[in-house]
């Protein structure tokens, strides 16, 4: 869409693709199509021969991010917002300062070399903490500590990349995810909608299901995103595309938790729903135009008529030996979309795409760790109610039990016939709860165990009590009833 919206405006076009599988890398797309890695000796091979005026890195994700110092140093122009001001969103101590000076809270942390000065940060802060490399892809590296052994291994396993960059400790908040794209022309921001993730912070936003328009935020909450989002545009000089992601703790509180000067796997989805052609507009604004010139009235945009879900794809059956549990490194492989008038509908049409569709025997296992243990209760109720027969592991079944769910207690991995192995090996379940412990598990404990297998014998599973409660919902109003929505026809309503 961008090199389109660049062709339109007079431009020859050259894209550099590392990925040939994708749609992008149709030959009639660009003027110029070079498979290439994006390395900084490559990209520079193309650069001697065809001497760009610019070079757009914003819509390459984070891979085309980390190239724009070196893009910079061979005296390539960067179009759009400038290598001084990615790197400030990028570098914590630069963003600190940003944050400090435009009043916007973020979760206190430090920056850290060696897994001491980690520990030393973790304990001043508290646990549980985010352990995390700074430029990263898709979370790559980052882990949730609870305590000093598991900053040790964490720090080993980040040291195992080369670190050009210092590693970030953050205190951990349990809030509502929230993430918002926009487009900023320097002067004038515009927001098309604000979006909410299902699964509350500590699973990465590229796994979580994620809602527009958002459906539990105050209008104080929504009015101190947009003000946020704007504050931190302009002060990141931002030309283009931002993407931000917010913490809402309580009513109110609104914590900036990332910033990225560039666009995200969100785009294409909320520009669907809300018929505002995000790139090819941030694309024009790239190019000199203003937001006003272009027919749009800045700031949060009006909440579109439909509410969209977008749900995460994986493919753990296809990878050997992968743990399924979701955290802050993103493990999907794509997404699907359901759109519908009502939150029910959506996402109800969301899990059918994903290809969940259930009840089949309506049988269900449930074994959550012991602070999992009041969600479960919730959940199982709900279950239950639908017509779930639910087996569990002790702790969880006495809980469930105790508090009135029916629950039959099933043996752990490691104990005799009949047990839960044998269980999910008989092809009658349909559905696997299970909780990991924080930290980084071990692959011989019984939870690793229980999610592969299930997993390979095609069970759904579910390792989040929010994600739980989204399928128990999609279930209670699943209706064979669905109303199709013509795409293609939403920006005209």
């Amino acid at each position: 869409h961008c090199t389109w919206a660049f062709a339109k405006e007079g431009y020859e076009t050259i894209i550099i693709n590392n990925n040939p599988e994708t749609v992008s890398t149709d030959f009639d797309i660009a003027d110029k199509l070079y498979f290439e890695p994006l390395t900084p000796e490559d990209v520079e091979n193309v650069v001697n021969i065809e001497k760009p005026d610019g070079a757009v890195v914003q819509f390459g994700g984070q891979t085309a991010i980390k190239l724009t110092e070196a893009l910079t140093k061979m005296g390539v122009k960067i179009l759009g917002t400038s290598a001084e001001n990615v790197d400030a969103a990028e570098d914590r101590e630069l963003f600190d300062e940003i944050l400090e000076e435009c009043e916007i809270p973020r979760p206190t942390g430090g920056t850290v070399f060696t897994a001491e000065e980690a520990k030393e940060v973790a304990n001043r802060l508290g646990y549980p903490v985010l352990v995390r490399p700074s430029y990263v892809l898709g979370g790559q590296g980052m882990q949730i500590a609870i305590n000093d052994n598991d900053i040790d291994e964490f720090i080993g396993i980040i040291n195992r990349i080369a670190q050009d960059h210092p590693i970030l400790v953050d205190k951990y908040l349990q809030g509502k995810e929230i993430e918002v794209d926009a487009v900023c022309d320097g002067t004038d921001i515009l927001i098309p909608g604000i979006m909410e993730h299902i699964e509350r912070a500590g699973i990465h936003s590229g796994d979580s299901i994620s809602v527009y328009p958002a459906q539990s935020l105050t209008e104080g909450a929504k009015a101190k995103i947009a003000e946020y989002t704007r504050r931190l545009a302009k002060s990141l000089h931002v030309i283009g595309m931002i993407n931000i992601q917010f913490i809402v703790c309580g009513e109110d509180d609104v914590y900036v938790i990332e910033v990225n000067p560039r666009s995200s796997r969100t785009v294409p989805y909320i520009s669907k729903v809300t018929g505002i052609p995000i790139v090819p507009l941030a694309t024009q604004v790239i190019t000199g135009k203003k937001i006003k010139d272009l027919g749009y009235t800045p700031g949060l945009q009006p909440e579109a008529d439909y509410v969209a879900v977008k749900m995460p794809v994986f493919s753990f059956e296809k990878i050997r030996g992968a743990d399924i549990s979701l955290g802050p490194e993103m493990k999907s492989t794509g997404e699907c979309l359901g759109i519908a008038k009502t939150f029910d509908e959506a996402l109800y049409k969301a899990f059918i795409g994903a290809g969940i569709k259930l009840p089949k025997h309506k049988n269900m296992i449930m074994t959550v760790r012991d602070e999992d243990h009041a969600d479960a209760v919730e959940i199982g109720r709900r279950f239950e109610k639908i017509g779930y027969h639910i087996f569990a592991t002790s702790g969880t079944a006495r809980a469930l039990n105790e508090a009135g769910v029916k629950a039959t207690p099933v043996r752990k991995i490691e104990q005799e016939s009949p047990n839960l192995m044998d269980l999910i090996l008989g092809h009658k379940i349909d559905l696997v709860i299970d909780t990991p412990t924080q930290g980084n598990g071990d692959k011989t404990r019984d939870g690793f165990l229980i999610r592969r297998n299930a997993i390979e014998t095609g069970v759904y599973c579910i390792t989040a009590m929010d994600t739980a409660n989204a399928l128990a919902r999609s279930l209670e109003t699943a209706t064979d009833d669905l109303t199709p929505v013509d795409i293609a026809t939403v920006k005209n309503l």
